[in-house]
């Protein structure tokens, strides 16, 4: 493994970008379908045994800075059963 160099490092995350907006779209969607707001998110990831409280589910989003796990735990919550890829 060598150093990652900071152009490397920038061609990545633009790489990873389209792919960043589409899980946030996918995530807004959800929660627009379903008229959640953030608190309403957070509402129904607590009941599933995640913590994390409205602005803290808004800024990750708005950032488009998730996991994958994220991404799951908030579709699952919110009960979607398929996404469009």
């Amino acid at each position: 493994m060598g150093v990652v160099r900071p152009q490397e490092e920038a061609q990545n995350e633009s790489a990873y970008g389209r792919w960043e907006d589409r899980a946030r779209d996918l995530v807004m969607s959800a929660m627009a379908q379903r008229n959640l707001s953030y608190k309403g998110l957070a509402l129904r990831l607590e009941r599933i045994g995640i913590e994390e409280s409205a602005a803290q589910i808004n800024r990750k989003i708005n950032r488009k800075r998730f996991s994958a796990a994220f991404l799951l735990a908030c579709l699952v919550a919110m009960d979607v059963e398929s996404v469009p890829i």
